[in-house]
Formats: C-alpha cells, sequence, structure tokens
C-alpha cells in the first residue's frame, strides 16, 4: 500500500468519527478512510452494558491518560479513561443519553457561531435518535442511536426519588426536553440489552459498503501537507508508515485529549511551544490544547441497610444468576448504566439553571480499578455543570506516541468550589430524607467528620475525579483563542476540519455523548453542503 487516495480521510473512529464515517460514505459517492490507533471491540465487556466497570481501567480499549498533579486536586495524578477502540469513547463510558441545557448551545452561538443555537442543533439531535418512547418535539425514532428506559428499576432508586421529591426537588421523566431541572431516573444508549456505540449504531451498517477503508491499530502521526492545505495523514500502520492522502478533506476527530495533541504534532498550535520541541510549524493557533473544561465528580458513599444493592448482586450465585439473567431476558445488573438516577439541580447563585448533577449509582466500587466493594452500598456522584476554571492539553516531546500532559486545573476558580460544596449538601439533604434514611446504615466518605466547608472542600480535593466530560481544547470561533471557525475548518489551514467534543466553545450542562454526536451529524450536513 502506497499513499492510497480518498476523498476524506478521518483520524478517530470514536463517538464523531464512526458517525462522519457512515453519513459521508452513505451516497456511495465518496471514498472514506477511518482512522483507529485501537482494535476492533470484540471483547464482549464492549458489548455487555456493565462493562464499563473494567472497562475504564483497562488497556483493550483505552488510552488511560493520567493528569498531573496539581494543589488543586490534591497533588494527585487522576485517571482519565478514553477510548481507544472502535466506538472510541462511546464504546467504554456510563451509557447516559443527556443533551445538556437549550441555554448551553444558545451561548456557542451568542459567543459568535451562527448555526449552533438550539434550535438550530434539535434537528440533529433528532435525526442521531432511535427513541423508544417515540417521537415527539423534542425526539426522533428513526436515527442510528437507540435510546431507551433502564430496563430494571432498583427499589434504593425508587427510595432516592421518593427522598429528593420530600427534599423538595422536582421530579422530572425528561431531562432531554425544554427544561431540565428536577431528579428523574436516567434513559441509556442500549439496544436489546446491548451498548449501543457508536461502532454498533452507525460504524456497523457502514463496513458493509464498498468505499470505506477503515484501519485499525493505526495510529495517526502527523498531517502532511500541500503547500498551506492540509492533504494527508501519515500513520503508522501495522509496522509501516503509510500517508493516506485526501482529495477533498481531512477530519480530525480523536477527542478532546487526542485531536489537540496531533495537531500540535502536525505542527499546528502556539508557534514558541511547538518550534522548542524542534516540531515544524505550520500554523500558529495559540488556542490548541487551551481552555480545556471538564466535570470534576465527587462521591458521597452509604452504608446499605435492608436492600441488596449491585454490590453483593455482582459474586458468587447471585453472580451466576445476573448472568443467566442477562442470557435469556436481557434484563438485570449487566444491562445497568453507570448510574441509574440523575438530578440536575439549581444553586444559590445560579437560582434560574441547574449548575449540579448528580449520578447515584446503586454500589460503591473503586472508580480507578473497577474494584467492587463487598458490603452493601450506594454512591452519589455530585459535579458542577459549568466550571469556570480552564486548563490545557500539550504535548512534551515530538514523540507522537508520549501522552500529552494533561493539568485541567480543577477547582482552580472559587466559584467553582463554592458550587460543588453546595451540590454535596445537597446530596446530603437527600439522604436526610425520611425514605431515604430508612435504607442507609451509615455515610462511609466523607463520613461525620466532615461537616464545615473547609473539611468538606478537602475532601472534594483529594477525592474527587473526572466525570469523563474534556471538552473545548480546539475551540469553535472567531476570536484570537479559537482554533476552528461555524463550519468547523481550522483556522488558516484549508482542507481540514476538527470534529468532536474539542470544539465545544463552552462545556455543555451534562454528559457529553449524545452531544458530541450532534456535533457530528451536523458536521457532516456541513461537509456534503446539506
Amino acid at each position: 500500500m502506497s499513499n492510497p487516495q480518498f476523498d476524506y480521510v478521518i483520524v478517530g473512529a470514536g463517538s464523531a468519527g464512526c458517525v462522519l464515517a457512515n453519513r459521508l460514505t452513505a451516497s456511495g459517492q465518496y471514498r472514506v478512510a477511518l482512522i483507529e490507533a485501537g482494535g476492533a471491540g470484540r471483547h464482549p465487556f464492549f458489548h455487555i452494558p456493565v462493562g464499563y466497570v473494567w472497562n475504564r481501567a483497562h488497556p483493550r480499549g483505552n488510552w488511560l491518560y493520567y493528569t498531573e498533579a496539581e494543589a488543586s486536586s490534591g497533588n494527585r495524578r487522576i485517571l482519565w479513561p478514553r477510548g481507544k477502540v472502535l466506538g472510541g469513547s462511546s464504546a467504554i463510558n456510563g451509557l447516559l443519553y443527556v443533551r445538556g441545557q437549550a441555554r448551553d448551545y444558545d451561548e456557542w452561538r451568542d459567543m459568535g457561531n451562527p448555526g449552533w443555537g438550539y434550535e438550530d442543533v434539535l434537528p440533529y439531535f433528532r435525526k442521531a435518535e432511535d427513541q423508544a418512547r417515540g417521537p415527539d418535539a423534542w425526539h426522533g425514532i428513526d436515527g442510528p442511536l437507540a435510546v431507551t428506559d433502564l430496563s430494571d428499576r432498583h427499589p434504593l432508586a425508587d427510595a432516592f426519588l421518593k427522598a429528593s421529591a420530600e427534599a423538595g426537588f422536582p421530579l422530572r421523566n425528561d431531562f432531554n426536553q425544554a427544561e431540565q431541572a428536577g431528579v428523574g431516573y436516567f434513559q441509556q444508549t442500549v439496544k436489546n440489552g446491548i451498548r449501543w456505540s457508536t461502532a454498533n449504531a452507525y460504524l456497523k451498517p457502514a463496513r458493509k459498503r464498498p468505499n470505506l477503508a477503515v484501519f485499525t491499530r493505526a495510529h495517526a502521526l502527523k498531517l502532511a501537507f500541500d503547500g498551506q492545505r492540509a492533504a494527508g495523514v501519515l500513520i503508522r500502520h501495522r509496522g509501516k508508515d503509510v500517508t493516506l492522502m485526501a482529495a477533498r478533506e481531512l477530519i480530525v476527530s480523536a477527542g478532546a485529549v487526542g485531536t489537540p495533541a496531533f495537531l500540535q504534532h502536525s505542527g499546528i498550535g502556539e508557534a514558541e511551544r511547538l518550534q522548542k520541541l524542534g516540531i515544524a510549524m505550520h500554523a500558529n493557533l495559540p488556542g490548541v490544547g487551551c481552555g480545556l473544561q471538564d466535570h470534576y465528580m465527587v462521591s458521597l458513599t452509604w452504608r446499605v441497610k435492608g436492600v441488596e444493592t449491585f454490590n453483593e448482586s455482582a459474586r458468587g450465585l447471585k453472580a451466576a444468576r445476573e448472568a443467566l439473567r442477562y442470557a435469556f431476558q436481557r434484563r438485570g445488573l449487566l444491562t445497568a448504566s453507570a448510574s441509574q438516577v440523575n438530578a440536575f439541580l439549581p444553586t444559590a447563585k445560579n437560582p434560574e439553571h441547574p449548575d449540579i448533577q448528580f449520578h447515584v449509582m446503586m454500589g460503591t466500587f473503586n472508580f480507578e480499578t473497577g474494584a467492587i466493594d463487598r458490603a452493601p452500598g450506594m454512591t452519589c456522584g455530585v459535579c458542577q455543570l459549568r466550571p469556570e476554571s480552564r486548563g490545557e492539553i500539550f504535548i512534551d516531546t515530538a514523540d507522537p506516541f508520549v501522552h500529552p500532559r494533561i493539568r485541567p486545573n480543577y477547582l482552580s476558580a472559587p466559584n467553582d468550589a463554592a458550587a460543588l460544596l453546595e451540590g454535596l449538601r445537597l446530596a446530603r439533604k437527600a439522604a436526610e430524607q425520611t425514605s431515604l434514611a430508612r435504607c442507609l446504615a451509615e455515610e462511609i466518605l466523607p463520613g461525620a467528620k466532615a461537616e464545615n466547608d473547609d473539611a468538606l472542600l478537602a475532601f472534594a480535593r483529594n477525592t474527587g475525579k473526572t466525570l469523563y466530560h474534556p471538552a473545548s481544547t480546539c475551540k469553535m470561533g472567531a476570536g484570537a483563542d479559537a482554533v476552528v471557525d461555524s463550519q468547523l475548518r481550522v483556522h488558516g489551514v484549508p482542507g481540514l476540519r476538527v470534529v468532536d467534543a474539542s470544539i465545544m466553545p463552552t462545556l455543555v450542562s451534562g454528559n457529553t455523548n449524545a452531544p458530541t454526536i450532534m456535533i457530528a451529524e451536523k458536521a457532516a450536513a456541513l461537509i456534503l453542503g446539506r
């Protein structure tokens, strides 16, 4: 194979890349190459929903990035799972379907990105979706992405909802309509008990088309240029370096970590820093890798009494029972998403729009190892939705096989810490209500000693973790720190677009998988001129 020619070359077969591969090949008119550094994802844990527990910390489909140790988050290196497999992070994530608030997208539009307001992007959410509840003004049923209700509702989850009502929190059946605030059950990207990653939803049907070539275990090294134009990508595939040429466009969809690193290795980024690494400059775009935003989650845990939790269900004969339920009914523990109960709640400083999210899990486990506790437990992960803290992702070497440095700068903004503290107290308020308190023996973490703000904040800094929502490292806009325009074209580099969560001008108020799929759907329409 010597410099094969395609119309489009896509770097990254993740949540966005698989969508693009499907849409750009659908007419049969264009030849498309899709490049993935990971494998095909044949292991059962990529398809059984609860596999996320182990996939988040296993190298079989995970880049296993780590952050730099920073004082604002306890001087710890924090594990950052990112998908390295067909489907990308949609193949290892918690399967939760959340779009964010309408105002998130209206703010994108108002920041100088025409065509990205909520009314503009809603048709692409609907186009992607196959909603089990049926169609309405917000939801579609003809799309590739299955969105379904939980197969089983846990009694402890029901108790949390009742306690939320007792605490004065509104209940909500659908977080993806006009209003987001409230407490209710998540919907998930599961179909007939199978994880419906973008690899299953979009790429699997597209691979039957002769105009799509998929390269797995192919590491993208850097861009190839024809003058100023991006003309192809150099990859390491099966031990050989090959350049895949793109006659029309090259699209980078390597994610909020991989995309800025790849652009930097290609000489697109802050000139002074790249020149110090000996990288030949192609475009001086200081915003590449800057403006990093992520949701920082702090977990409260309780010991549970009188109710069987996932901790016990995952062991011994009970685990065998759950395996049989899954095999014959596609129900039970093995169909579980990362959380059953979701909450979006406002804070005192932001009373009109939710700024806190809960992820309530009917069990307790180690987020880095996947080890499940033996005694019955419940977890409530609390995050602030609209962080003001900003970090960066930047390479330290010209070697493209070395992970970039990740500095999220969590909780560096005072408002972030204040909002998170309020969220932790709201979670405790729910736990104190009669319907839930009768099921809880004691708070394990942080425990009774952490009552004042100083103790709670110290706990947050020393134990918090990523909620797996990095974004905004190649932001869309027209300012000096922007990397792409509202058509997702890289400023000053013809023939090159970025399509993934890195282009978000600001982080959405919720989980990022559905918005990333929407971005790819809209990008495909832009590319095809529709």
